[in-house]
């Protein structure tokens, strides 16, 4: 049998009446048997608030109160199911816990705890839906399998550990029964609350396809599929029916917020399709991204990353010397830093940093202990407030007039750092983000709307 996993977004999980028709989604595929869900909406934020330090006492209890509400109020509407209740009254009791441990004593091992009991109560509630409608579906805590490393906020998947588990103690519930469970968390070998970043639910659920096997992963979230770019910014934007998986993962990496970046890692590594659709309006169909597809355009989309860093390192130990940016690499490894873009000159490095890689507290990734390390070998200049905007496509590199076409709509703008070369697939510029929805439309103008 084909198996399909489903995850379903915090805005998917906003309510009531949108989990029934996330629920009617599921029902309507047989082969759904995985279902993964974000938090409801706003409750995470919520929680990232209650982890906060120096936050009063008052306001701690001014943010439980909002995240009880948003909770009960769906299951009021599920007419108070008793085990249910009881699980809501359990989460909520320990968040309650959680938090006053974190004002005698802070730790980010509490911290994931903390934040992952939201998930915790959208699959005990969305299981419920379910069983609303007939259904024989329950709740699984997926700590029992998404085992990971102890970096707490931004914590590493054990790949081969998870299939084993998944093997063991989730694939034989799935054959009489709907499983629902969490994304964003997992636990370390000993058993401790970890969770994989923002956004790291649609990560989950791509991990967990490929530990089943899954011949697909459904993202389901408030929009119909990905688009040339995003239609607030260009009106005329269009839906693209299918990409493949090197597009869709330049994509996600440079900001298509319906993709989390890591998501096609192990679609890719198992060649596994992956759709994206709106929950609230399925009929519209959505977006396939697959290993191969027909229509390979030069130009497929162009994406904004905004809150964008651009650290530049200057030192004249670069100067006709070896050894220079291994130390460099080697200082933001230790630091659990990604570089995104790159360009160098004979004593200048410039890096690219996105704050998609903070934490799932939403701390930053410039640590003061991380620009001490490299001031003792270079002069560091950090600057903020920009925006990484990237144009998607094929055979970028090698495709005569790319660049006259792209730099042509850049004339008027600053320009802060260009890349182009590495991949064949994107052309990346870095520019002041108050420029960026300009920059933005008028390349979607140029490279779409005059065709």
């Amino acid at each position: 049998m084909s198996l399909i996993v489903a995850k379903f977004g915090g805005t998917s999980v906003a309510d009531h009446s949108a989990m029934s028709r996330c629920a009617d989604i599921i029902i309507a595929n047989p082969n759904t048997r995985v279902v993964v869900v974000s938090a409801s909406s706003g409750v995470t934020n919520l929680l990232v608030e209650l982890t906060q330090e120096n936050i009063s006492d008052e306001r701690s209890k001014q943010l439980i109160k909002q995240i009880a509400h948003i909770q009960y109020k769906i299951l009021d509407d599920l007419g108070n199911p008793q085990e249910v209740a009881a699980r809501l009254d359990a989460v909520l009791s320990r968040i309650t816990s959680l938090s006053e441990s974190l004002n005698c004593h802070r730790s980010k091992a509490t911290i994931d705890e903390l934040l992952a009991q939201g998930e915790q109560c959208s699959s005990a509630l969305f299981a419920a839906v379910l069983r609303e409608k007939g259904n024989t579906a329950s709740a699984f805590d997926v700590r029992q399998i998404m085992r990971t490393d102890s970096h707490f906020g931004r914590a590493e998947p054990q790949i081969a550990t998870i299939a084993h588990l998944a093997t063991e103690h989730l694939a034989p519930l799935l054959t009489s029964q709907i499983i629902v469970t969490q994304g964003f968390i997992g636990a370390d070998e000993l058993g401790a609350t970890t969770t994989l970043g923002r956004g790291g639910s649609d990560y989950s659920a791509a991990l967990l396809a490929e530990a089943l096997k899954a011949t697909a992963v459904e993202i389901w979230t408030d929009v119909a599929g990905i688009y040339t770019t995003d239609p607030r910014l260009a009106p005329e934007a269009r839906p693209i029916a299918e990409i493949s998986f090197n597009e869709a993962a330049e994509m996600a990496t440079f900001g298509a917020k319906v993709l989390h970046p890591a998501t096609i890692l192990p679609a890719v590594r198992q060649k596994i399709q992956v759709f994206v659709g709106s929950s609230w309006e399925p009929e519209r169909g959505g977006t396939w991204i697959r290993h191969q597809v027909e229509d390979v355009p030069v130009y497929r989309a162009v994406a904004v990353r905004r809150d964008q860093t651009l650290l530049n390192l200057h030192s004249l130990q670069m100067l006709h010397a070896q050894g220079f940016l291994a130390e460099t690499f080697a200082t933001l490894a230790r630091h659990k830093i990604s570089v995104d873009l790159i360009t160098t000159s004979e004593v200048n490095v410039s890096l690219t940093l996105d704050k998609t890689g903070s934490d799932s507290a939403g701390n930053g990734l410039l640590s003061e202990a991380l620009l001490q390390e490299l001031s003792q070998h270079c002069r560091v200049r950090v600057e903020d407030g920009l925006a990484l905007i990237a144009i998607v496509g094929n055979r970028i590199a090698s495709t005569a007039g790319v660049c006259r076409r792209v730099f042509e709509v850049l004339e008027p703008h600053n320009v802060r750092m260009i890349c182009q070369g590495a991949s064949p697939h994107n052309l990346c510029v870095l520019v002041a983000e108050a420029e960026a929805a300009q920059v933005v439309s008028a390349l979607h103008k140029n490279l779409f709307e005059t065709e």
